[in-house]
């Protein structure tokens, strides 16, 4: 009899130690949600310098910890849904193009509205940004078009340039890696070089890939539309404007051509030999005059006056005193921080970047 008393007060012991711990478990997991609610993810991506490309700062472990579990759920979603396929680029375009008529006091009304979105707990990242996105085409101010954005800008930061993500933004997800994947083939699955999987992912090297792990995901390509009156380049993700770069362009007699162009496959290349087609002396990448920067990314024209032109390239320079003016061969120069985001990000045979006036 006694034994078996013995026997009872043992499994009860037992049962009330798996209470006690299941009941931990989930005051940690409200701790941790209630913190992940309670904080906006600050600090909007800068160009200008190779050392600050895509980098974002340590987080806090149990930040870390936040942005892991919002990974793992994302992932499930991301094996139940496909991707979301990329907007058409004639639509880009179009998405791009200039303002309508509509009256300048409901455009404030709408980038209000869609501000306040980002004041309410937990913020509406996603709806605010799309909201702001939609205004781009639309009759607005320069300081209203300036405003917007900017405010996309400082957005990315946080919803694309980093390891955080949302389950409803279609433009970002979670991948879980198979075994035999490689982050080159990942990148072309989802239309981004695999250079901008490794920065966001904080990945040292691409054959440090480890399947079974989950890393964030955008669901590519990444365009560009180069204004030549104001000498800035507008980068998208699909027809989601990003942040905008400013440039150089081609001199007088040597203007850099208006058209489509198209990242060339094989385009892309760190610091390559160049020779110069006007004085014909060869560059060499350790020469101290080298002229083309830090990224080359060759460009193939597809449409408009860049049909049949060769030669041309978005790439870093020697000489930032000269971006924001007409002094290039008819290339575009950007400084070199900014030539190795867009190195990143652009896509041989995908990424198109169109000239305008």
């Amino acid at each position: 009899m006694a034994r078996v008393v013995a026997s009872i007060y043992a499994r009860r012991k037992a049962r009330n130690r798996r209470l006690t711990y299941i009941g931990a478990v989930l005051v940690i997991c409200a701790v941790v949600i209630g913190i992940y609610y309670s904080r906006r993810p600050t600090g909007p991506l800068r160009g200008g310098g190779e050392e600050s490309v895509v980098e974002t700062p340590a987080a806090e472990p149990i930040a870390e910890a936040v942005v892991e579990t919002v990974v793992e759920a994302a992932a499930e979603e991301q094996e139940a849904e496909p991707v979301v396929e990329p907007e058409p680029v004639a639509e880009l375009i179009e998405v791009a193009a200039g303002p309508s008529s509509e009256p300048n006091e409901t455009v404030g009304e709408l980038i209000a509205e869609a501000m306040a979105l980002l004041k309410e707990r937990p913020a509406k990242m996603i709806e605010a940004r799309d909201r702001l996105n939609e205004l781009l085409p639309r009759g607005q101010s320069e300081q209203q078009r300036a405003f917007v954005k900017q405010e996309l800008s400082e957005l990315s930061g946080q919803w694309l340039f980093s390891r955080q993500i949302y389950p409803e933004d279609k433009l970002c997800g979670a991948y879980k890696v198979r075994l035999g994947d490689l982050l080159s083939t990942i990148g072309k699955q989802f239309k981004v070089p695999y250079e901008i999987l490794m920065k966001m992912n904080k990945i040292s090297q691409p054959e440090a890939l480890q399947a079974g792990t989950t890393i964030k995901v955008i669901n590519g390509p990444f365009h560009a539309r180069v204004y030549r009156s104001t000498f800035t380049m507008d980068l998208y993700l699909q027809n989601t404007y990003i942040r905008s770069f400013a440039v150089g362009l081609g001199k007088p007699g040597m203007e850099t051509p208006t058209g489509r162009w198209r990242v060339k496959v094989g385009g892309k290349l760190i610091k390559p030999t160049w020779t110069d087609p006007v004085s014909g002396k060869t560059y060499e990448s350790d020469a101290p005059d080298y002229p083309l920067g830090s990224r080359w990314i060759g460009l193939e024209g597809i449409e408009g006056e860049a049909v049949g032109r060769t030669g041309f390239a978005i790439h870093g320079t020697k000489a930032p005193e000269q971006i924001g003016t007409a002094d290039s061969q008819g290339c575009i120069r950007l400084h070199n921080g900014d030539a190795i985001l867009m190195y990143n990000l652009l896509m041989p045979g995908v990424s198109l970047v169109e000239v305008v006036d």
